[in-house]
C-alpha cells in the first residue's frame, strides 16, 4: 500500500489524519524497524484491533493491530494521532509487544 506523504488517511471513525513527511522521517529515524513499513500505518488507522484514549492527554489516541510477520517477530504495531478540533495528525508509530490499558474507544468484532 503506497502512501502520499504531506496528505490524509482516513482512520476508522471516517476523520482525515494528516501525516507528512516529518512524521514519517522521524518514524523511521527513531524506530528502525519501521522502515519500509510505511504501508502497515494506513492498514492501523484504517482496521485497527483496538483503539484506546491516552492517560497523559486526552486528544491523543493510540491505535494498534497485530502484525504475526515484522521486522522484529509478532508485534503490535501503534500508531499514536493527536486530535485537535480542526487538525488530526500522526504523532509518532512503532511496533509494540503489549497494548497500553487505557480507555477503550474502539474495538474489532
Amino acid at each position: 500500500m503506497e502512501i502520499k506523504f504531506n496528505s490524509f488517511l482516513e482512520d476508522v471513525f471516517k476523520r482525515r489524519i494528516r501525516f507528512s513527511w516529518e512524521r514519517k522521517s522521524h518514524i523511521e529515524s527513531t524506530h528502525y524497524e519501521m522502515n519500509g513499513e510505511m504501508g502497515k500505518i494506513q492498514e492501523t488507522l484504517q482496521n485497527p484491533d483496538i483503539v484506546v484514549k491516552s492517560k497523559v492527554d486526552v486528544s491523543v489516541e493510540l491505535f494498534y493491530i497485530n502484525y504475526k510477520n515484522t521486522p522484529t517477530g509478532e508485534k503490535y504495531l501503534c500508531v499514536v494521532v493527536k486530535n485537535k478540533e480542526d487538525d488530526n495528525f500522526i504523532i509518532t508509530s512503532c511496533f509494540t509487544d503489549t497494548v497500553k490499558k487505557r480507555e477503550l474507544l474502539w474495538q474489532k468484532r
